[in-house]
């Protein structure tokens, strides 16, 4: 997997283990959810550019899931606007239910479905999940990347979705 780019910003080197309840779940899928997952897989290596959204030119953690939507006509809302740092009155978990996503438990995630994360204070990062772990456009590494889901990053975890029309 040459296009796989992997790293951790807590110890700067790929950690393949999975942790906690999603473990379970990291199975290689199916049907749309595997679909989602090839589309985004497709935009790895994409520089990262804040509120970007053209696949292979710029995106940001937004801009991904927008661009999977788009690709399978699964809802055209975007949010634009946004400042590069999160704040209290960014209601990020409202502009992705209004996007149609649906809630679930965190237990219940199973690769294709999107994953909101609390980096610093607020919740301010989108990645998808995959069966490899994340797949995401990450400031840090500079472009869309995909790596394993480390204890690192599953601690910042705070909330799954379900992309629209996804069962």
């Amino acid at each position: 997997m040459d296009k796989v780019i992997a790293s951790t910003p807590s110890k700067g080197a790929y950690h393949s283990g999975f942790a906690g309840d999603l473990k379970r779940n990291l199975i290689p899928p199916l049907g749309l959810r595997g679909r989602i997952i090839e589309t985004a897989r497709g935009f790895i290596g994409t520089p990262f550019l804040h509120q970007g959204r053209t696949p292979g030119r710029g995106l940001d953690c937004l801009g991904v899931m927008v661009a999977i939507g788009r690709a399978h006509g699964l809802f055209d809302y975007d949010m634009a606007g946004y400042p590069r740092q999160p704040t209290a009155d960014l209601p990020l978990a409202r502009h992705i239910a209004a996007a149609g996503f649906t809630p679930i438990p965190l237990a219940q995630a199973r690769p294709g479905d999107a994953l909101l994360m609390r980096i610093i204070r607020q919740p301010q990062h989108v990645a998808l999940l995959t069966d490899l772990g994340l797949l995401h456009a990450w400031l840090q590494a500079g472009a869309v990347v995909e790596h394993g889901l480390d204890p690192w990053w599953r601690r910042r975890i705070i909330a799954a979705y379900v992309f629209p029309g996804v069962r």
